[in-house]
């Protein structure tokens, strides 16, 4: 089979554990870029990306590339691609586009010729033109203009994929689901350990981690938008989608003791909901209340999780301060020998842990740039 060329995409920081799944599932000619990984392989392989990829957030095929210096050569460019492939007349398409040291600066204009030259191929082509949907379109195009050169996308898997179905309520403060992923695989967890979080907000972590080690892909409860494609090889996602179910199931009873507190009722409920919607009812065990007293059994070899630091809750700074001293003090009461990983998007905070990280990664956690800090507790050497 022809290769195709795809780009998979994934916070600032992640590029590692993204570039190690993309050749777990057996891609070639990875090129590590800013914010991603490009890389070639078949169709089946784009599909299986959405399906298993737990660190990215998007995985895109390439349509086209060339050279842009205006407005005419972008509707060349996208006039010559062959739109039949991808949707009908009948079906939706929305177009999204990026823009830096290009010929415009203004992203919604290009964006529009992307469209207009879609659309005029299937009026000139078939007498009638697709409908815009920016919802949930059958074709999402996305077009990257950097400075004279334009790359099409067609995104394979329409939502986000960090999307997996288990969360239907935002938290207040919520950990992006590929984040959660990328940075459990960073920290090194083996998947076997007793694992915790004690601040663990909607259970993000947690389930991430039951995902991790019971073999489930965490596309297994949603669409992706090539299933709506014109060219969509449906037996061989059917293939793919029958072995994922198959793994699942397989790996239903693998999962480690996991243990979970917030002291907030309302992050509490919503964890339930998501534990319960995730399938995992029976397999995290979740207590609400102060975490000082947070008292996981078996006692966790690995603990992760996300405090707050401010720019994400509105909040005191003594408050705050007086939020990671219970962390601090729940860490040397109760995890001797842990290792713990810790999110930290305020330096000042991490001062109250009073230990010494011996690794420290940089991840972007939305608009924040934090710190994935590793400790490692009840070593003398460790204590500041």
């Amino acid at each position: 089979m022809s290769a195709h060329r795809y780009f998979a995409a994934c916070t600032l920081g992640l590029e590692p554990v993204l570039q190690d799944e993309l050749r777990g599932l057996g891609a070639g000619q990875l090129r590590v870029r800013r914010g991603g990984i490009e890389f070639e392989g078949d169709r089946a392989l784009g599909y299986a990306c959405c399906l298993w990829l737990r660190s990215a957030v998007r995985v895109q095929e390439e349509l086209a590339r060339g050279p842009t210096r205006d407005r005419d050569e972008l509707y060349r460019l996208v006039h010559d691609v062959d739109w039949s492939r991808s949707i009908t007349p009948l079906q939706t398409l929305a177009v999204d586009a990026s823009v830096r040291d290009s010929f415009t600066t203004d992203t919604r204009f290009p964006a529009l010729v992307v469209k207009d030259a879609v659309c005029d191929q299937f009026r000139d082509r078939a007498g009638r033109r697709p409908d815009v949907d920016r919802e949930q379109p059958d074709l999402p195009i996305k077009l990257v203009l950097q400075q004279d050169t334009a790359i099409l996308y067609r995104d394979l898997g329409g939502e986000p994929l960090h999307k997996r179905g288990y969360r239907e309520i935002a938290h207040k403060s919520p950990l992006n689901e590929a984040i959660a992923a990328g940075l459990l695989q960073l920290s090194g967890w083996d998947r076997r350990a007793p694992l915790c979080d004690p601040m663990c907000g909607s259970a993000t972590f947690l389930i991430e981690a039951a995902w991790l080690a019971t073999d489930r892909a965490p596309g297994l409860a949603r669409g992706f938008a090539f299933e709506r494609f014109a060219d969509a090889d449906l037996t061989a996602w059917s293939a793919l989608f029958d072995d994922a179910e198959r793994r699942a199931l397989d790996g239903a009873g693998r999962c480690p003791p996991l243990a979970g507190n917030d002291r907030h009722p309302g992050a509490c409920a919503l964890a339930r909901q998501a534990i319960a919607k995730s399938g995992l009812d029976g397999a995290i065990a979740l207590a609400c209340g102060d975490v000082r007293d947070f008292a996981p059994v078996p006692a966790p070899q690995v603990v992760v999780t996300n405090p707050p630091y401010g720019e994400r809750l509105d909040g005191d700074p003594a408050v705050l301060a007086a939020d990671w001293r219970a962390l601090a003090a729940f860490l040397h009461s109760r995890c001797a020998g842990a290792t713990a990983c810790v999110l930290s998007g305020n330096a000042e905070l991490t001062r109250h842990l009073g230990l010494r990280a011996d690794r420290k990664w940089t991840v972007r956690n939305g608009p924040i740039e934090c710190r994935w800090l590793r400790y490692a507790i009840g070593s003398a050497r460790q204590q500041r």
